[in-house]
């Protein structure tokens, strides 16, 4: 299982939008995603991705940073099936709950978000916890079809504590969680995680798979 500690930076909540990708790059370490899960892809397609966490006393900020073949955001409206376009998720849940939290961006920011027991058994977010969800992708908002070649993308998010039921107060020592990024509705599907999931088939709902993060 792997482990990260999560940096106290409250600065964030002051910064500009365009600043925060500088910001978390010089004070925050870059974590891989490199399990590449099911993937069978020619090298020449693989994706290479990573992402930087820090938190401030309202939100947990994450860059998400891409490389990959194809590139693809047909969904413009929260609550869609975001996992079919170019997309990163981050999955949690405390060490003492029987639900987990998934929080999914397509490339443009996107959002599809829920309480969770299960793949299917689910609450969705509220309208205002989805707006309250910060997202600022380098490649804009506009929806469009799936686009071939090599491409380059990244996507800062900074979602409440209170969409994850966390109170500041009383902030838990640790989170389990897991990060992704896939796309399943492109022409050459991909499927890669922070810690690995160890299922034959597609399927990040997999909570007993999550690895640790420090507070």
């Amino acid at each position: 299982m792997r482990t990260f500690k999560v940096h106290y930076l409250p600065r964030l909540d002051t910064l500009e939008p365009s600043a925060l990708p500088a910001f978390m790059e010089e004070n925050t370490a870059r974590q891989p995603l490199d399990y590449p899960n099911w993937d069978e892809a020619p090298e020449e397609f693989k994706a290479e991705a990573a992402f930087q966490v820090a938190r401030s006393d309202k939100r947990l900020y994450i860059r998400f940073i891409v490389r990959g073949y194809s590139l693809k955001a047909v969904y413009e409206e929260d609550g869609s099936p975001v996992y079919q376009d170019s997309c990163v998720e981050f999955f949690m849940k405390r060490p003492e709950e029987n639900i987990y939290r998934n929080f999914e961006f397509n490339c443009i920011g996107t959002c599809d978000a829920a309480r969770r027991r299960s793949r299917t058994d689910k609450t969705p977010l509220s309208r205002a916890e989805y707006e309250s969800i910060l997202r600022y992708p380098s490649i804009g908002h506009k929806a469009f079809e799936e686009i071939k070649g090599i491409h380059e993308w990244e996507l800062t998010v900074a979602i409440p504590f209170a969409c994850m039921d966390i109170i500041h107060s009383s902030q838990p020592e640790k989170i389990l969680g897991n990060f992704y990024h896939c796309a399943d509705g492109v022409e050459k599907p991909r499927y890669i995680s922070w810690n690995p999931v160890c299922t034959q088939q597609p399927d990040f709902h997999r909570p007993e798979f999550f690895g640790e993060i420090i507070f």
